[in-house]
């Protein structure tokens, strides 16, 4: 049996609805843009109820072009931007501040305060993770200080946390829950034993009250209200957008590697049911918890990699539209050695570098826009490099990396073979790139019982090229070398 599933795919730029049909085609789309917020330099936030009005306008949209009512959806899966922070009031479901988004930057002296107070080892034994602005708890910590009221608000019971994934259930269906996946990212959730940790509550000072209940990410998390959409449809999947990137690439099996690019980039290995402690500072992190069985995953984060995209379009503008890098980038002097390294919002993986800002090395007279194309094409590459050595250094399973992409920059044919290039391993694009929504979709298809299980649903992936590596390894290695140089002189600390 078969059936059309509802994909929510909220974003951090954008929000997106995609309709599939039972055989896993998309037959309908609806996306809108909001408005990103900066009240100072290194903060970023959103307006929730931009997030929930595009999601209610993009789910409609996706509908009317697949033709389909609400009543012929089998189920919604939802995928989010993770580790956004979100507080609302619990009766009335109203915001009582804008979204702190994963990019936002504000909490760093928190985190070397915590640092400083030796509490890092404790806090990535029990949640595989570091103390980071980039995670949610430090983020509502500084709403909890710095909204007048809201901790004794929060200490009364009277408003709630979540990540985003929370907020649209909540607005959905009434239900308070969260997923394994993204309660994971938020420096309060013990991966080891599957619950929010009272000792992490307690160094945040985060009132146990405020958190929802986690469930698998394939579950019931309710029923949306008839009057939304014109009929009731059950929420039946739940993960973070790189989680559900994992799923959506089918990367079920121990040892299989995916590689998400969007605003930023996220590469993610599965390795099964063992917990892999990182020696190279990236994330011990959960990838899905299906049936009660968890599998584990080590993830590195790139803070920016379609975000230099953008600057080059929006900060610089030199490019009319995205598509137009990978054009400028093919044309560029090969002789000239410019190197990025985009540390516009800090380093993440396996740097950790807060308060590192972003450089260009190597400019000179004759650097124009095709040569700046191409830097920030590479320095993608180069950090997904970084990532890569460090899974390698990490864990014996990671060898013989065949990589499996998505995102909004695998269509460029050149960034996506000079990927394949800088890592000196194959690089899979797939069929249908809208990955993350397809996992989300997956989740909630599967749970209904009209989409295949694991085993079937991977049988259906289908790559459509593969990248080999054609860069002689001279030059490889020399412009890793260059990049090493470059980042080296961007950090701010030694780890």
């Amino acid at each position: 049996m078969t059936a059309p599933i509802l994909a929510i795919d909220q974003g951090t730029t954008s929000t997106r609805a995609i309709v599939f049909s039972g055989d896993q085609k998309i037959i309908g789309v609806g996306q809108q843009e909001f408005k990103q917020h900066f009240p100072r330099s290194g903060w970023v936030e959103h307006d929730l109820e931009d997030i929930w009005g595009t999601t209610l306008a993009t789910v409609r949209s996706a509908l009317a072009e697949a033709k389909l009512d609400a009543s012929q959806i089998a189920a919604i899966g939802i995928t989010n931007q993770r580790e956004t922070v979100a507080v609302w009031e619990r009766a009335t479901l109203k915001p009582v501040h804008r979204a702190i988004v994963w990019q936002d930057r504000r909490t760093a002296d928190k985190c070397e305060a915590l640092r400083a107070e030796g509490l890092e080892p404790m806090v990535t034994e029990k949640t595989g993770l570091l103390l980071d602005p980039y995670f949610s708890g430090t983020k509502l910590a500084w709403l909890l200080d710095n909204v007048d009221g809201l901790r004794a608000r929060a200490e009364a019971g009277e408003v709630v946390f979540g990540t985003i994934d929370t907020f649209l259930i909540a607005r959905l269906t009434g239900h308070f829950a969260t997923d394994v996946t993204n309660a994971s990212r938020t420096l309060l959730y013990d991966i080891g034993s599957g619950t929010w940790d009272d000792e992490l509550c307690r160094m945040l000072g985060v009132p146990r009250s405020m958190l929802a209940e986690v469930r698998d990410n394939a579950a019931d998390y309710g029923t949306t209200h008839p009057a939304l959409f014109g009929a009731a449809i059950p929420v039946y999947g739940v993960a973070g957008d790189q989680q559900a990137a994992v799923i959506g690439n089918a990367c079920f099996q121990p040892g299989m590697v995916k590689s998400t690019y969007g605003t930023g980039c996220f590469a993610l290995i599965n390795t099964g049911p063992d917990r892999v402690a990182s020696q190279n500072r990236l994330l011990t992190t959960v990838a899905y918890r299906l049936g009660g069985q968890t599998n584990y995953a080590l993830e590195g984060a790139i803070f920016v990699a379609g975000a230099a995209v953008q600057w080059l379009r929006d900060g610089l503008g030199i490019i009319d539209h995205a598509a137009q890098s990978g054009e400028l980038a093919a044309n560029a002097d090969p002789n000239q050695d410019v190197v990025l390294v985009p540390a516009f919002v800090g380093l993440g993986a396996p740097h950790w570098d807060a308060n590192a800002r972003g450089a260009i090395f190597g400019i000179t007279r004759s650097t124009g826009p095709a040569e700046l194309a191409k830097a920030a094409l590479e320095s993608v590459a180069l950090q997904t490099h970084d990532l890569i050595r460090a899974m390698h250094k990490d864990w014996a399973g990671s060898r013989d990396t065949v990589l499996r992409v998505d995102g909004g920059m695998v269509a460029s044919d050149w960034a996506m073979q000079r990927l394949a290039d800088v890592l000196g391993a194959p690089v899979d694009r797939p069929s249908i790139n809208e990955t993350t929504a397809l996992g989300a979709a997956w989740l909630a298809g599967m749970h209904a019982g009209v989409w295949p299980g694991q085993e079937g649903f991977a049988a259906g992936w289908h790559r459509d090229r593969r990248f080999e590596p054609q860069m002689p390894e001279a030059d490889r290695s020399r412009l890793i070398g260059l990049w090493n140089d470059a980042v080296s002189r961007t950090l701010t600390r030694v780890n």
